[in-house]
C-alpha cells in the first residue's frame, strides 16, 4: 500500500509545464479542426506527428534535437507500421525489431524508455489505422506525421524566442551523454535484461502477426494494450504483470464507454485538446505512468474523428486479446525465469 501511494503522488514532481502544454494544445489543434472541416483522414497522421513532436519541452537543453528526433522517428514507424500492414512476415519482423528496441532502450533508463514506448505506439497506429482510411500510400503517412511535428517546431521555436532563449541551443558533448548510458547499462544485470528482451521480442512479434493474420479492425488497441505491461522494472513478477494488464483492460473499457457515449467527432475534439494540455502540463516522470498517458492520449487522438463508435465490442474484444497475450508472456518468462534459476542452482551444487 505504501508503494502504491508513494506512485500515485509520484505523477509529477515538478511545476506544470505550461508553455509546451500550450505548444501541445496548438499542434494538436489546429489538424484536427482541419480534420473536422475537411474530413480527411490524412489531418488524423498530423495531429499524431504534432502530439509525438510535443513530448519534448523546447526550453530544454536537448529539447529540439530530441523534437525533431522523434518527429523523424516516430515518422519512420507510423509509415513503416502502415506499410507491414499488408504482409504478416513483415508484421512478426518489424514488430519483432521494435519489442527488442524497446527492451534495449528500457535498459539505458527511463528517458531513452519513453523514446522507445514512444516509437512502439507509433508503429502500432500505422498498422491499426490501415484501411480505415483513403490513405493508401505509407509515404503520405510519414509526410503528413512530419507536417505536425514541424508545426509543433515552429510553435517551439515561438515559445524560445518568447523566454529570450537561442533558438538552436548549444550541443552538449555526445561522447559524454554515450558514456553516461553506458555506465546505466551496466547497473542492470545482464540475464535480467536478456529476459525481458526476449519477452518484448515474442510478445511485440505475436501481437502485430496477430492483428494482420486476423484482419482486426482497429488493432492497436491490442497492441497498446501489450504494450502497456513491457516495462522492465516490472519483469519477474507475476502480481504486477497481473496489476497491469487489468489497469490496462480498465483504462481501455472507459476510453470505449467515453466514445460510445458521445458519437460526436466535434464534441470530442472539444473534449480532447483540453485533456492534451493538462496532460502535457502534468506529464508523468514515473515510467509507468507515463506509458498510461501517452497510450491514452495517442489512442484519443486516432479515435477523435471515428464514425464507428457503436462497434464498441470490436475495440473490447481486440484489448482482451492484448490482455491476454501479455498474461501469456509473462506467465512464459515467469516459468523460463524459474528454470534458469534451478539450472543455475544445480551446476553450483
Amino acid at each position: 500500500m505504501k508503494a502504491a501511494l508513494k506512485q500515485a503522488f509520484g505523477w509529477h514532481a515538478g511545476p506544470p509545464a505550461w508553455g509546451p502544454a500550450v505548444v501541445a494544445g496548438l499542434g494538436c489543434g489546429l489538424p484536427l479542426l482541419l480534420g473536422l472541416f475537411s474530413g480527411h483522414p490524412g489531418f488524423l497522421w498530423a495531429s499524431a506527428g504534432a502530439f509525438q513532436a510535443a513530448q519534448a519541452n523546447p526550453l530544454h537543453r536537448f529539447g529540439m534535437l530530441r523534437l525533431l528526433l522523434l518527429t523523424l522517428l516516430g515518422a519512420c514507424s507510423a509509415g513503416l507500421g502502415f506499410w507491414s500492414a499488408s504482409h504478416p512476415m513483415l508484421s512478426l519482423g518489424l514488430f519483432a525489431c521494435y519489442g527488442f528496441l524497446l527492451a534495449w532502450l528500457q535498459r539505458f533508463g527511463t528517458e531513452a524508455g519513453k523514446l522507445g514506448i514512444g516509437l512502439a505506439v507509433c508503429l502500432c497506429l500505422g498498422q491499426g489505422q490501415f484501411g480505415l482510411g483513403s490513405l493508401k500510400n505509407a509515404d503520405a503517412v510519414a509526410s503528413l506525421f512530419i507536417l505536425g511535428g514541424l508545426w509543433v517546431a515552429l510553435l517551439a521555436f515561438g515559445l524560445r524566442g518568447l523566454h529570450g532563449l537561442r533558438m538552436w541551443p548549444y550541443m552538449p558533448r555526445f561522447m559524454a551523454v554515450l558514456k553516461v548510458l553506458k555506465r546505466h547499462a551496466r547497473r542492470l544485470p545482464e540475464h535480467r535484461w536478456r529476459l525481458h528482451a526476449l519477452g518484448c521480442t515474442l510478445g511485440c512479434a505475436s501481437a502485430g502477426l496477430i492483428v494482420q493474420l486476423a484482419g482486426l479492425q482497429r488493432g492497436y488497441w491490442l497492441t497498446l494494450a501489450l504494450l502497456a505491461t513491457l516495462q522492465l522494472e516490472f519483469r519477474g513478477s507475476l502480481v504486477r504483470a497481473l496489476q497491469l494488464s487489468m489497469a490496462s483492460l480498465a483504462a481501455a473499457v472507459l476510453l470505449i464507454y467515453f466514445g460510445h457515449s458521445l458519437q460526436n467527432p466535434p464534441l470530442m475534439v472539444a473534449i480532447i485538446l483540453p485533456l492534451i494540455v493538462f496532460s502535457r502540463a502534468f506529464q508523468a516522470h514515473h515510467y509507468g505512468l507515463f506509458v498510461l498517458q501517452v497510450t491514452v492520449s495517442f489512442v484519443l487522438l486516432a479515435e477523435s474523428l471515428s464514425h464507428d463508435w457503436h462497434l464498441a465490442q470490436v475495440r473490447l474484444f481486440n484489448s482482451l486479446i492484448g490482455v491476454v497475450l501479455a498474461m501469456l508472456v509473462a506467465l512464459l518468462m515467469h516459468a523460463l525465469e524459474q528454470w534458469l534459476t534451478r539450472r543455475a542452482e544445480r551446476l553450483k551444487s
